[in-house]
C-alpha cells in the first residue's frame, strides 16, 4: 500500500492505532497461519489483508461483513503466541471507544422519552460535580465533543507507566472532578476534540436521571433486547470472562529489550462509558445492522448520530468529524459511518454505508494499539471493504 494513501486514510479515519519497532527476528520468521472463512460472497482482498497473521503489527484478526450487497467471514492469526493455537472466530475482546455508540444510543433513548434535554446543560443534571465554568455544556456537546471540557489526569505517560499502573480502578466522579477543575480548552460549541470525558459524564447523567446504573440501563435498552448474549461491561474485573485472544503490546520489557508483552489482563475503568465494553464481531454485526435500520435509536433522534457540527477539530482545524456516537469518511464514493476502538492489544471497529448495503466489523489484535497512526491490518480492512478515500 502507498505510503501516501495510509497516511490519507489513517487521518481521515482519526484512529489511535501507530505502527511500533519491528519484533524480534524469531517471531517475524513464524510461518503465516490458513485463513478460516465462511462466505456467501467471497473477497480476496479481505483474505489477502488477515493472511499470513500473526505478523509484526498483529497477531490474530477476526472480520465480518454483512449487508444487501453480500457477506464474508474470515479469522486468521493466534490465539495466544506461547501455543500457536488458530484464533478463535467467536473470542470476545475489548472493544474500546465502540462503547461510545452504545452510550450515544442509549442517552438518546432517553431524550426521545423526555428524560433528557439535549440541550440542557448537563450541570443541570450533575450540579454536584459540574462547577460553573461549565455551567453552559449541553447534553448534545457532550456528545459530539464540543464541550471543551479537558482530558482527565491519569497516572502515566508512556505506554510502560501505563502497564504499572494497569490495575488502578478510577471512578467516574473521581475522573469528572480531576477533568472538570481544569480550564476549559475553548468556549463550548465552537471547537470539536476527541476525548473521552464527556462521555463519562453522559455516563453519569444516565444513572443521574434514570435511579440506575449505566450498565444495566445498556443492557435493558440494548444488550438484552438485540440479544447480544457476548457483550458486557467488565466494570473493575481487569480479565476478560470467557473465550479470548490474547492481546499483546509493543513496548520495554523488564531486561530493557523491546518486545512483546501479554495485556490481555488490564483494566479499564478509566473507560467506563466511553471505552470498557467487551463484545464479539457477531454481536457488533447485529449492533450495527439494527442501529442503522433505527431499531435502536427510533425517529428523528437518530439523526443525531449522523448529523457532524460546523466546527472545526481543535488540533487540526479540519473540520469536525464526529457526530453523536459515530463519525464519517468518504470511502469508494460513498459515505461510510462508523466508530473505531483501541485498548492496548486490542483495536475494534464498526461500519456501515448509510443504507446498511455494506457493514464491516472488525477486531484486531494490534501490538501498536492506542499510537498515532492507523494499524496496518486494520487499514487495509476498511480500504478492502470500502475502497480508497475520495
Amino acid at each position: 500500500m502507498r505510503k501516501s494513501t495510509r497516511t490519507l486514510l489513517a487521518a481521515a479515519l482519526v484512529v489511535g492505532v501507530a505502527a511500533g519497532p519491528a519484533l524480534t527476528p524469531a517471531f517475524a520468521a513464524e510461518p503465516p497461519l490458513a485463513v478460516s472463512q465462511s462466505s456467501q460472497q467471497r473477497s480476496p482482498d479481505l483474505s489477502a489483508v488477515i493472511a499470513g497473521l500473526p505478523r509484526a503489527d498483529a497477531t490474530a484478526a477476526l472480520v465480518r461483513v454483512g449487508g444487501t450487497e453480500g457477506s464474508w467471514q474470515g479469522s486468521a492469526g493466534v490465539h495466544d503466541l506461547e501455543t500457536s493455537a488458530p484464533a478463535d472466530p467467536a473470542a470476545r475482546f475489548r472493544a474500546g471507544s465502540v462503547t461510545k455508540v452504545f452510550t450515544a444510543a442509549t442517552v438518546l433513548q432517553l431524550a426521545a422519552e423526555g428524560r433528557i434535554d439535549l440541550d440542557r446543560p448537563a450541570r443541570a443534571y450533575l450540579p454536584d460535580l459540574i462547577p460553573g465554568r461549565y455551567a453552559r455544556v449541553t447534553v448534545r456537546q457532550l456528545l459530539n465533543h464540543t464541550h471543551g471540557i479537558p482530558a482527565a489526569d491519569l497516572p502515566g505517560e508512556t505506554v510502560e507507566e501505563w502497564y504499572e499502573n494497569r490495575f488502578v480502578v478510577h471512578t467516574p466522579e473521581e475522573l469528572v472532578r480531576s477533568a472538570t477543575a481544569r480550564p476549559r480548552e475553548f468556549r463550548p460549541g465552537t471547537k470539536q476534540h476527541y476525548l473521552n470525558i464527556g462521555y463519562t459524564i453522559a455516563g453519569l447523567i444516565v444513572e443521574r436521571v434514570t435511579g440506575d446504573s449505566y450498565e444495566h440501563q445498556v443492557e435493558r435498552r440494548i444488550l438484552r433486547p438485540l440479544g447480544l448474549r457476548d457483550t458486557y461491561f467488565p466494570g473493575a474485573d481487569p480479565e476478560i470472562a470467557g473465550p479470548y485472544n490474547h492481546g499483546y503490546q509493543t513496548m520495554r520489557l523488564d531486561d530493557g529489550t523491546t518486545g512483546l508483552r501479554d495485556v490481555s489482563v488490564w483494566g479499564t475503568t478509566d473507560g467506563w462509558a466511553a471505552g470498557d465494553l467487551v463484545s464479539t464481531t457477531a454481536d457488533l454485526e447485529r449492533f450495527t445492522r439494527v442501529l442503522f435500520k433505527g431499531g435502536v435509536v427510533r425517529g428523528p433522534l437518530l439523526e443525531e448520530m449522523f448529523t457532524i457540527p460546523k466546527v472545526p477539530d481543535l488540533t487540526s482545524g479540519d473540520p469536525a468529524a464526529y457526530s453523536a456516537g459515530l463519525s464519517m469518511k468518504r470511502l469508494g464514493g460513498r459515505e461510510v459511518w462508523g466508530k473505531t476502538g483501541g485498548r492496548w492489544g486490542y483495536n475494534t471497529a464498526i461500519a456501515s454505508t448509510r443504507d446498511g448495503a455494506r457493514t464491516l466489523v472488525y477486531s484486531v489484535n494490534s501490538t501498536d494499539a492506542k499510537g498515532q497512526q492507523m494499524n496496518r491490518t486494520a487499514l487495509g480492512l476498511m480500504v478492502a471493504a470500502y475502497g480508497l478515500p475520495d
